[in-house]
């Protein structure tokens, strides 16, 4: 609305405005104290322009006095001791007025910061970048976990699916976003702009992004899909611009073949599971006559897992499976036989200690409700392909008759819905 607008620019114009002044009244001022203020702050321009200014200043700072900041922050905007004691006295067991103002009263302060950082126009995108340099600080201090999951409490509801638009990329998309999608790749990579082009503009692939009203021209997680007759096996077909193209309404498969997230500061929020769930709903809208939704995905933590098990005395690779593996030199792969029986015993074998697949891109899938249903040797030939699985491949199906029921059943009890094929090599693989 052009009031909206007007309302926003108007606040960008204050924001812009101050900060000359503020910058060289407080330049030498500590952020952190700066953010006391902030929340001492009653005018809400002030506290704009002072929200806009400590922003600047943690996006300016050096990566070791941001990491300062931030483990000040973790330690000196907890709750409010004062309200959360009074909150605690009050309490009665069974009284849920008293029970939502102990909820309250125990939120820390930090969340409040955040939030009004968030006030700050474009403010969004840059606290997600901030979270970014958070996430790698918090692998060598865990003392700032506390604030991570601030961040990680707060963005989990502003990009609820509700606020989330679905979009068709193509080549009438602006360049600017395009140009994001060739950076943000992250499973197969695009080659310039004429890879892109046959991704996006061929009549057979199609690309669906998310997108969120407060990063309008970034995407935080898009799908790639490749429209064919057959399921495939590997994915050098599926990449070859010297492939034939089909028309739309002669494919029966929609293959799923690359899923990349775009911000790292968004890890931990869930898209793909509505991603996915909602592409098959514009696909089926679009073209009644495809039967069969599957992936064509990677196995990115088959060769260290082989290698880890391989280290121990008892493990999950029964002795005629070792002795294979143990012959192989260098980079060579296992014959395409054991590898079929090598992947499959990693994904239906080897848990992670909460439950559940312990490759991550089996958990999204699996956890999704999709069906573990062809492994395949000799699929990806590329550096990464062979660095990660020896260029194992898999094809997870998604069956709407059976998806919620797979999705209870892994959630509840880290069952994996499994086609016959790959029961049987697990059991091949598991004999001694």
């Amino acid at each position: 609305m052009p009031e909206t607008r007007f309302i926003s620019d108007m606040f960008r114009r204050l924001a812009g405005s101050g900060l000359g002044v503020l910058g060289r009244t407080r330049a030498g001022e500590d952020p952190v104290d700066m953010c006391h203020s902030l929340l001492d702050t009653r005018s809400e321009v002030s506290g704009l322009v002072l929200a806009r200014h400590i922003l600047d200043r943690l996006e300016q700072a050096t990566p070791e006095d941001r990491r300062a900041a931030f483990a000040r922050i973790a330690a000196e905007f907890g709750p409010d001791e004062t309200r959360l004691q009074h909150a605690l006295s009050t309490y009665v067991p069974g009284d849920v007025a008293a029970a939502r103002r102990l909820h309250f009263a125990a939120e820390p302060r930090s969340q409040g910061l955040i939030r009004a950082f968030n006030r700050v126009p474009g403010a969004t995108a840059r606290l997600v970048r901030l979270r970014a340099e958070l996430l790698r600080d918090t692998r060598s201090d865990p003392a700032l976990a506390s604030l991570d999951q601030d961040f990680r409490h707060l963005f989990a509801s502003w990009f609820t699916r509700g606020f989330l638009e679905l979009r068709r990329i193509d080549w009438r998309t602006p360049a600017n976003v395009l140009e994001n999608i060739i950076t943000y790749e992250a499973v197969h990579e695009i080659r310039g702009w004429d890879d892109l082009r046959q991704r996006v503009g061929d009549p057979d692939r199609r690309l669906f992004a998310f997108f969120h009203p407060a990063m309008p021209d970034d995407p935080l997680i898009f799908v790639e899909i490749a429209l064919t007759r057959d399921i495939p096996k590997a994915i050098g077909p599926i990449l070859d611009r010297d492939r034939d193209r089909i028309p739309p309404e002669k494919a029966r498969v929609a293959v799923f073949y690359s899923i990349s997230n775009c911000h790292v500061g968004l890890r931990g929020i869930s898209f793909g599971n509505f991603l996915i769930k909602q592409v098959v709903e514009e696909l089926r809208r679009d073209m009644e006559q495809l039967a069969t939704f599957v992936t064509l995905s990677p196995v990115p933590g088959l060769r260290r897992w082989v290698g880890e098990e391989m280290q121990t005395e008892e493990g999950l690779i029964p002795k005629r499976l070792r002795k294979a593996l143990s012959e192989l030199e260098g980079d060579t792969p296992p014959d395409p036989a054991t590898l079929r029986e090598v992947t499959a015993l990693y994904l239906t074998r080897a848990h992670r200690a909460s439950g559940g697949a312990l490759d991550p891109v089996a958990h999204f899938h699996l956890g999704n409700g999709a069906i573990l249903a062809h492994a395949h040797a000799e699929a990806d030939a590329s550096p990464r392909g062979m660095a990660n699985s020896w260029g194992a491949m898999v094809n997870y199906l998604y069956d709407d008759s059976r998806i919620e029921a797979n999705h209870q059943s892994y959630a509840n009890t880290g069952d994996i819905a499994l086609s016959s094929e790959i029961r049987a090599l697990a059991a091949q693989a598991a004999k001694g």
